[in-house]
């Protein structure tokens, strides 16, 4: 029994060990490698950062607002170098989610959770659509019809479980953000291919 306490609390000073002091080196170093991993918006990054200040801060007992100063600077820094750019950032994710059938309303939603302006997210939806001879229901229409074939929604499901899964397919392209006609536009579309 003793043994095992011993191991317990053992393990426990070592993770807290692992909690590194925050320093402004340290936040830079750490801001460059998530950047080298993951396209980010500012608020984004700034929110990853002050997370690891927080923590070090309960940890060392510091106090987490001259971190947060140190994090304001170097995203100040990070923005005016154009290592950081909102609107790029903004347009790359409405690029690629577009592609993976996201709806509107999704990429909104996703874009915003990152931290993006609400104005930029529209100008990027409104830019990715304009490259294209597709109304913003046309786009829309063709983000379903991806969503749909990837799920295997509607005529892409097999013959056998389409009119048993209709509503549940429908319930799916409305979680995903799009609208009641699109969905009914998609799930009561003929299948193109008759052996499907």
């Amino acid at each position: 029994m003793k043994r095992e306490k011993s191991k317990k609390s053992a393990v426990k000073n070592t993770a807290a060990s692992r909690v590194r002091e925050v320093t402004p080196r340290y936040l830079e170093n750490a801001a460059l490698y998530y950047l080298e991993r993951f396209a980010s918006s500012a608020a984004n990054l700034r929110a990853v950062l002050m997370r690891k200040v927080v923590k070090s801060a309960y940890h060392h007992g510091a106090d987490p607002k001259e971190g947060e100063t140190w994090v304001d600077a170097l995203i100040a820094r990070f923005v005016a170098s154009g290592l950081l750019d909102d609107r790029a950032y903004a347009e790359a994710r409405v690029a690629s989610l577009r592609r993976q059938g996201n709806s509107a309303r999704a990429i909104r939603a996703k874009l915003l959770q990152k931290g993006v302006d609400g104005e930029l997210i529209e100008e990027a939806l409104k830019k990715h659509g304009a490259g294209e001879e597709l109304s913003a229901q046309d786009e829309e229409f063709e983000a379903a019809l991806r969503f749909a074939r990837r799920r295997r929604l509607g005529s892409f499901a097999p013959a056998a479980t389409r009119a048993v899964r209709r509503d549940k397919d429908m319930a799916a392209l409305a979680r995903a953000g799009f609208s009641y006609d699109t969905a009914r536009r998609i799930i009561d579309a003929v299948p193109e291919d008759p052996e499907a």
